[in-house]
């Protein structure tokens, strides 16, 4: 039987052993182990990979794990909220904002995992997968594979393939979904859901149904994920003011790997997930409003900004950066003077090359607030 799947789906359970002896001596994994289980020997902490038989082995026994650590080593507080509102016998599709390249997914499945739900597959470019041993790693932690610049028709067939699996994880397998709001990280804080992605999730329709009443059938769930301080914040400034000066950012070989580890290793202070309820009302609503579908989509991409933008938890820090950029106090009262004195350090630590950079710095965390503000109007 043709597996139509295999160029984006994560490893089925008969792949993993073969896939694991593959990436066990590379130093990745090696570090990983050793940064997880310091307690045990090198050959112990080996037996711990290779006895995962399973893909939802390696997702509980291991990754859980490296993110527990991480969460011991660089985060004061993880909290969620909304995971007792949904429902264990639907699985959903989360539509989040994106702010680091692991932990985002990683984090929610924690959640998922201690609230007693599946845990997700998760999209994931192929820009980040160049190694062949990030390819396995992300195939073992349910990662679907999606394909960057591919020639327009190519680029077409594979965003029907990747909503057609995604549509099949949903209704057959039972699996939740996470998908970021937009292709990339949010590097200024202003996040914004493009119409692209749901444009690609409602390419698997059927005839004789409407996009936005297949996108039901998704149980499509806004989901913010904040975090109080961005250890990769001071790495996204090059990239802020290329886009600032219409240059092309030319990205380092090593860029996203040195993110990944920056973004695990790094101090994050508090970090909040908040998922919502599906948005099934507000899509009939939007289709008895808008007839023509790329209103329908962009009257769903503004639902899901303001979602996330209202559930996204802002920290001191963000309303620091607002009165500090628009040199106001009038969120003076979310502050006290020992947080405004650390923050303003960070700001001279990571953004002291120029005004600009410290304004792009001031931006990033003071647009959450924002955007918050608007939508609250």
């Amino acid at each position: 039987m043709e597996d139509k799947y295999k160029s984006i789906r994560p490893f089925y359970d008969d792949e993993v052993l073969g896939a694991l002896y593959e990436i066990k001596d590379s130093p990745l994994i090696k570090a990983m182990l050793a940064y997880t289980f310091p307690e045990c020997s090198e050959e112990e902490q080996q037996a711990k990979l290779l006895a995962c038989k399973k893909v939802s082995d390696f997702q509980v026994n291991i990754m859980v794990n490296v993110v527990t650590k991480a969460i011991e080593k660089s985060i004061t507080n993880f909290t969620w909220e909304g995971f007792l509102d949904l429902d264990p016998h639907h699985a959903y599709v989360f539509i989040s904002n994106h702010r680091d390249i692991v932990l985002d997914t990683s984090l929610l499945n924690l959640a998922l995992y201690n609230n007693g739900l599946e845990m997700t597959a998760s999209a994931m470019g192929d820009n980040l997968l160049k190694k062949k041993y990030l390819k396995i790693l992300a195939m073992l932690n349910r990662n679907i594979i999606i394909y960057r610049s591919l020639p327009p028709r190519e680029a077409l067939e594979h965003s029907r393939l990747v909503s057609e699996y995604i549509y099949d994880c949903i209704t057959s397998q039972h699996r939740n979904v996470w998908i970021a709001q937009r292709e990339g990280r949010t590097k200024n804080g202003d996040d914004r859901t493009q119409q692209g992605v749901l444009k690609m999730l409602s390419l698997n329709t059927p005839e004789g149904i409407s996009p936005l009443q297949y996108l039901k059938q998704l149980h499509i769930v806004p989901m913010a994920i904040s975090y109080e301080f961005d250890p990769t914040d001071a790495m996204k400034l090059p990239v802020l003011l290329a886009e600032h000066y219409g240059v092309d950012y030319k990205k380092d070989s090593q860029e996203d790997f040195n993110n990944i580890i920056q973004g695990l290793l790094g101090q994050k202070g508090r970090v909040h997930i908040s998922v919502g309820q599906p948005l099934g009302a507000e899509m009939d609503a939007i289709e008895a409003e808008h007839t023509h579908i790329n209103k329908q989509l962009q009257a769903l991409a503004e639902c899901l900004d303001r979602s996330i933008h209202q559930q996204y938890k802002l920290f001191p820090a963000n309303y620091i950066a607002y009165d500090m950029l628009y040199h106001t106090s009038i969120y003076k009262d979310f502050y006290n003077e020992k947080e405004y004195r650390q923050f303003e350090r960070r700001l001279s630590n990571r953004a002291n090359e120029s005004n600009l950079s410290q304004e792009k710095f001031l931006e990033m965390y003071s647009n959450p607030v924002k955007n918050k503000e608007n939508g609250s109007r």
